[in-house]
């Protein structure tokens, strides 16, 4: 994946913001669980039992497991970072968003009509935008809430 960062301050636009949520988005889908961060329960050291031969090994495509650089896991950190700039509600509504979670889904998670998302939203991704060609620095103001779908 490409950086999406502009060469200077003035360089960033919504379009670029928006780009930037998305592949911190897509970045944090990708980064693998740390070791003991799921429940303990039943596990068996044996491969699963195959009970039909479509299932059999070799029938189906291989899917390749994908780990994120280092230096998307930096911009995936910086960009949660800008969410402390916004309302917490507007945060949640732009990392959804960007995640893509549809509308009406969103509108129902965060208890909002659909259009009053889509304005939050756009006001979210302009502040984001104002503050960093104002060269502010992300800090670590409020905690976002929740960020997982």
């Amino acid at each position: 994946m490409t950086a999406v960062r502009p060469l200077t301050r003035a360089g960033w636009t919504r379009d670029l913001v928006e780009a930037a949520l998305e592949e911190a988005a897509r970045t944090m889908r990708f980064v693998p669980d740390p070791p003991g961060s799921r429940p303990r329960g039943y596990g068996s050291s044996w491969p699963d039992y195959v009970r039909d031969p479509w299932h059999a090994y070799g029938y189906h495509a291989a899917r390749a497991q994908i780990v994120p650089s280092a230096a998307e896991i930096d911009r995936m950190d910086e960009v949660l970072e800008w969410l402390a700039w916004l309302d917490p509600v507007d945060a949640k509504i732009v990392w959804f968003r960007a995640a893509g979670m549809r509308w009406a889904q969103l509108g129902r998670k965060v208890k909002l009509s659909r259009s009053s998302c889509w304005r939050r939203w756009a006001a979210g991704l302009i502040t984001l935008e104002r503050s960093l060609r104002n060269g502010r620095k992300p800090g670590r103001g409020r905690p976002a809430a929740s960020l997982k779908p």
